[in-house]
């Protein structure tokens, strides 16, 4: 694509792109246990109410509480991949690398906060295959208008200075199925005036810059990882409940405040100056008063009253609806006791829910990811089994019973499978396995001692009549 051409399709996504950046930036700042009651206006002396002073800002991390819930749950143990060969599984895994668990909670986080997670895929100088998670804000995705919504192609948009110049600059790398194109700009400049190449890719020599890659992979190597079914973020349903529980809960810390400050009401006070009442009843503990001139003359305190009971009501319900509505897990401590494992899974199922839906979306992505893998690997793939472990508390006294009372119905693996104590099931397979022919050993040795004199003699006998009629 010619410049000019880029410049078009710049100033026709980015624009739309805006708002999308404002939300994720917003999730992540919740999630981050910044919320918005932290960025109101602050309260300046002489302004307001005079009994309203205090001003706390005291923000609660809902956000990122069910965000959390929800990686953890999905993600603690990273989906299990099969593709029907255990030396192809080995090399998949072996690829996806040690920091698979961790980009696989990073992909549930950011999509949680920003709808939508990308992963991007490439080949290094050793001709190894590599993979990493993208911040969505930096992603701007190029779609056909067919029903199947393909990949036509990414714009990753990313700041960068200058370390000569010093100079702020806005890089965009174009991907399509076939290749990448780099430009950039001063992030000072418009589109039309600061766009130009950007040779960043290494060229046929090593002092050499080329602002085009010819990337191979026969695809646009980047994979979206939805949130759910209609794209949003985990913070749209509780936001304006997250603000209602800081606002009521900063305004009660706030009337503590204000309450241990006792304000005194003078009427016909016989002195002139403040300071000297406050040393007098300081030195004395009496207040001179003019009560000839004033009969009304007296000393009184201002209270304020707090409504602590409608307070607590409040909380109460907003905290409520914010699992409710965030689909997650309210770990109160009242709600734990020695329950069963169905009651245990009755407290996570709105989680599970929320869960499911963001398997749904995930599965594709990372069927694409292992098929990505698997071409580039030589692999034989035609289906990409996944197995989700969910980690959540359970009763696990109830699971082993299950397994012993499916002995001789289902397999043994699938009895391994769903064990509590086994989490690698070809490992425990393969332990089994050399457990039983140590045990057969010993009890084949065994027998041979208990023999001892009667069937060791004959065999001794035996041996000997044997080795006569051979030298015979």
């Amino acid at each position: 694509m010619d410049i000019e051409g880029f410049k078009k399709l710049v100033k026709k996504y980015e624009p739309l792109h805006a708002a999308f950046v404002n939300d994720a930036m917003t999730g992540e700042r919740y999630y981050k246990n910044g919320s918005d009651i932290l960025f109101g206006r602050k309260k300046e002396d002489g302004e307001g109410n005079a009994l309203r002073n205090a001003d706390n800002r005291i923000p609660r991390n809902f956000h990122g509480l069910l965000v959390n819930q929800k990686a953890s749950y999905a993600f603690t143990v990273p989906p299990l991949i099969d593709v029907g060969d255990a030396g192809a599984d080995r090399c998949i895994m072996e690829a996806l690398g040690d920091m698979y668990t961790k980009n696989c909670m990073e992909l549930c986080i950011n999509a949680a906060n920003a709808s939508v997670a990308w992963v991007h895929y490439w080949t290094d100088g050793e001709n190894g295959f590599r993979w990493a998670v993208v911040g969505s804000q930096q992603v701007i995705p190029v779609w056909d208008r067919s029903l199947e919504r393909k990949l036509l192609g990414v714009m990753r948009v990313y700041g960068e200075t200058d370390e000569e110049t010093g100079e702020d600059y806005t890089i965009y790398e174009y991907w399509t199925d076939t290749c990448c194109q780099a430009y950039r700009r001063r992030t000072a400049d418009t589109v039309d005036r600061g766009m130009q190449y950007y040779g960043m890719f290494t060229g046929p020599s090593e002092s050499e810059k080329s602002a085009e890659y010819q990337h191979g992979m026969g695809e646009v190597p980047f994979i979206p990882f939805f949130n759910n079914n209609i794209h949003t973020s985990d913070l749209k349903n509780i936001k304006k409940l997250v603000d209602v529980y800081d606002k009521v809960y900063s305004g009660f810390i706030n009337d503590l405040d204000d309450v241990q400050e006792i304000i005194l009401v003078l009427s016909g006070y016989g002195g002139t100056e403040l300071e000297g009442f406050l040393q007098e009843l300081k030195k004395y503990k009496v207040i001179s008063l003019d009560g000839d001139k004033d009969e009304n003359a007296g000393v009184s305190t201002l209270n304020i009253e707090i409504p602590v009971e409608a307070r607590n009501t409040v909380l109460e319900m907003t905290r409520k609806a914010i699992f409710e509505q965030g689909q997650g897990f309210d770990p109160q401590p009242e709600k734990f006791g020695n329950q069963s494992g169905e009651a245990l899974k009755f407290m996570y199922s709105l989680l599970e829910m929320k869960t499911g839906l963001t398997e749904t979306e995930f599965r594709p992505g990372f069927s694409k990811l292992v098929r990505a893998i698997c071409r580039h690997k030589g692999i034989k793939c035609s289906t990409v089994n996944q197995t989700w472990t969910r980690t959540r508390i359970r009763n696990d006294a109830e699971l082993v019973q299950m397994c012993r009372d499916s002995e001789g119905i289902i397999s043994q693996r699938t009895i391994l499978k769903n064990h509590p104590f086994v989490t690698d099931v070809e490992e425990e397979l393969k332990q089994m396995e050399k457990e039983r022919r140590e045990a057969e050993e010993k009890e084949d040795d065994y027998q041979d001692a208990f023999a001892g004199g009667t069937d060791g003699s004959r065999r001794a006998e035996e041996k000997d009549r044997d080795s006569k009629i051979q030298d015979n």
